[in-house]
């Protein structure tokens, strides 16, 4: 079992979703950065990559679309760029 398992704290499945994160542990948006902490607006992406699951917060639904765009307008110019 790994250090980080074994110094793992469970979250209270009936507590207040993130009343117990610590602004130094809080994740970050991945369009803005902002330190998520508490926030009603909080989403999370979830996917499975390399028989992985990755994800992804952000701290509104503004910046989840904001970084959807962006991912798409980089895949669309990436198609671009392969298509002679």
């Amino acid at each position: 079992m790994s250090a980080a398992t074994k110094n793992a704290k469970m979250v209270d499945p009936t507590s207040d979703l993130g009343t117990d994160v610590d602004e130094a542990d809080a994740p970050e948006c991945a369009t803005c950065g902002a330190k998520i902490v508490q926030s009603p607006t909080h989403r999370v992406v979830t996917w499975i990559e390399d028989d992985r699951v990755a994800h992804r917060h952000f701290c509104s639904d503004e910046c989840k679309a904001d970084h959807g765009a962006r991912a798409h307008d980089s895949s669309t110019e990436d198609q671009n760029r392969s298509t002679p």
